[in-house]
C-alpha cells in the first residue's frame, strides 16, 4: 500500500508504505538507544559491582551481549526489509547520501557479528578456562566497531528527521 506523492511536498516522504519510512527512523533510534543502555552503560558499570569477580562479569557480559546482538539483528532484518521495500518502489527516499549510512550501520554489524564477537568469545573462553589473564585487542576492535555503528546510527537518524522536518517546497520552485 503506497501513499501517492504530493507534489507540494518534500521529495520522497510520502513514496512507499509508511511502516517503511517509519522503520527507517525508529530502528536506529532503538538500535541506538540499545547500544547506550548496555555498550556504554551497562558493560563498564558492571565491573566496579562490590563482588564482581571477572569471571563473573565475563559470564554476564556474554549472556548480556549475545541477547544484545540477536536484537541487533532482528532490528537489521527489519531496516533491511524497509529498505528493499522502498528501493523496489522506486521511492526517493532514503536519498542515496542516506543510503550509505545504513548499508554502513549494516556492514558494520555483519563484521562484528561474523567476526569480532566470535574471536572475542574464544578469547573469553581462554579467560574463563583460567588459560588467559584477559586483556584481548579484541575488546578494542568491538568497542571500535560499536563506536563507528553508533556514528552511523546517530547520522543516519539525524538525515531521516531532517528530511521528515524540511520545509515544504511550493510547486515550481
Amino acid at each position: 500500500m503506497t501513499a501517492p506523492s504530493n507534489p507540494g511536498s518534500t521529495p520522497g516522504l510520502t513514496v512507499g508504505p509508511r511502516w517503511a519510512r517509519a522503520a527507517l527512523l525508529w530502528v536506529p533510534a532503538v538500535w541506538l538507544g540499545l547500544m547506550i543502555g548496555i555498550s556504554l552503560i551497562e558493560a563498564p558499570l558492571k565491573f566496579t559491582a562490590p563482588g564482581i569477580t571477572i569471571p563473573l562479569g565475563l559470564g554476564i557480559g556474554r549472556r548480556v551481549f549475545l541477547a544484545m546482538n540477536l536484537t541487533e539483528l532482528a532490528l537489521a532484518v527489519v531496516l533491511i526489509a524497509a529498505l528493499v521495500v522502498l528501493w523496489r518502489g522506486a521511492a526517493a527516499w532514503p536519498s542515496t547520501r542516506g543510503r550509505w549510512w545504513y548499508l554502513g550501520a549494516l556492514a558494520v554489524l555483519a563484521v562484528k557479528s561474523a567476526v569480532i564477537r566470535p574471536l572475542l568469545a574464544s578469547h573469553t573462553d581462554a579467560v574463563l578456562a583460567g588459560v588467559s589473564d584477559g586483556g584481548s585487542g579484541m575488546h578494542y576492535a568491538y568497542i571500535a566497531a560499536d563506536a563507528l555503528l553508533i556514528v552511523l546510527l546517530v547520522t543516519a537518524l539525524v538525515l531521516g528527521v531532517k528530511r521528515i522536518l524540511a520545509p515544504e517546497v511550493a510547486p515550481g520552485k
